[in-house]
């Protein structure tokens, strides 16, 4: 019998002193999303309650290092980064990422957070672009899809869609006309790196002529699939 992925928990030391169990902070270009190209210090949080069959960051999954809310900012700022993505794993299974997105936004950072859209982004931060990851058929995650927490985007915000082959296509775009996706936040349309070729999509797109971004991986395109990059 397989064991139910459980999320890594957040935890606090004695005190007040929120802490956090991280996987890596690196600095990079951020290779997805309307913030493609910019150098951004990306926050990887460990854990993760779903499996999606694609996943490229299984390594988040387990392990990592408990660090103190206060020396992950530090670290953040010392990138140098004005763009800051916080990420996972599924950053959002621990509840002190609430408290790390609030402390980078007060910074002055302009902060972004890749969630899958399996658990409520009710409470994120308002200054903070939620970037939310609706698992397809392809995944073997479409189940765990909280529909809910498309109440909660604006126009700063955004929905992903990665595509494993023309049956999450054809699925995605049903489920952008059935929710009118596009017209509360820009939708970003992404194929499965090593699955669906990128010009088979983008065929796609414009013989369907959908109001959607269509995005590769930079970071994939410049350094394969290398951790931390």
């Amino acid at each position: 019998m397989t064991a139910t992925p459980v999320a890594a928990p957040a935890e606090h030391a004695q005190g007040d002193a929120v802490r956090l169990r991280i996987t890596e902070i690196f600095f990079s270009l951020q290779g997805e999303t309307s913030r493609v190209g910019l150098p951004t210090a990306f926050v990887r949080l460990t854990g993760c309650p779903l499996r999606c069959g694609y996943c490229d960051t299984a390594y988040a999954f387990h392990g990592g290092r408990m660090m103190d809310l206060d020396a992950v900012v530090a670290e953040v700022v010392a990138t140098g980064a004005h763009w800051v993505t916080v990420t996972g794993g599924e950053p959002l299974a621990q509840r002190a990422c609430h408290d790390l997105l609030r402390a980078l936004c007060d910074r002055g950072l302009s902060v972004s957070l890749e969630t899958s859209g399996a658990l409520d982004i009710s409470a994120v931060d308002a200054r903070v672009s939620t970037i939310l990851d609706l698992k397809t058929p392809g995944s073997g995650e479409a189940s765990r899809n909280l529909w809910q927490n498309l109440e909660h985007l604006d126009r700063d915000d955004e929905v992903k869609f990665v595509l494993c082959d023309e049956a999450d296509y054809v699925w995605a775009k049903s489920m952008l006309e059935a929710h009118a996706i596009a017209a509360r936040c820009p939708v970003l349309f992404s194929p499965s790196f090593h699955q669906l070729p990128a010009a088979t999509l983008a065929g796609w797109i414009l013989r369907d002529r959908l109001p959607v971004r269509m995005q590769v991986q930079l970071h994939k395109q410049l350094w394969g699939e290398a951790q931390g990059r």
